[in-house]
C-alpha cells in the first residue's frame, strides 16, 4: 500500500472499454509527514475519492484486478481507502 495525495483527475474521451465505469484519479506518493515524494500515478477509484484526499494506492496488478472482480481490465494501481486520519506514537 502507498500513502497518497489525490491531486486531480483524469478525463478521457476514448479509454479501454473495461475502464468505461471506472472514475481515474492523479495521485501523488507522501511520506507520514505529508510531504510529497516519488512520481504521480494514475489509479482507478472505488472508494470515491476527491481531491485533497489522502489516500491509500494498492498498487499491484493482480490485486487490483481481484478488487475490481475483473481479469481482463488493464489495471495496476487502485484506491482502496480514504484516510481519515492517522496516529504515529513518539518514542
Amino acid at each position: 500500500m502507498i500513502l497518497s495525495k489525490v491531486i486531480g483527475t483524469l478525463v478521457a474521451t476514448q479509454k479501454n472499454e473495461a475502464l468505461r465505469e471506472h472514475k481515474l484519479l492523479i495521485v501523488q506518493p507522501i511520506d507520514l509527514n505529508g510531504a510529497f515524494i516519488g512520481r504521480d500515478l494514475i489509479a482507478v477509484d472505488r472508494v470515491d475519492a476527491g481531491v485533497g484526499d489522502t489516500v491509500l494506492v494498492m498498487q499491484e496488478g493482480t490485486g487490483a484486478r481481484q478488487i475490481l472482480k475483473r481479469e481482463d481490465i488493464p489495471v495496476h494501481s487502485v484506491i482502496v481507502a480514504v484516510v481519515d486520519g492517522m496516529d504515529i506514537p513518539t518514542k
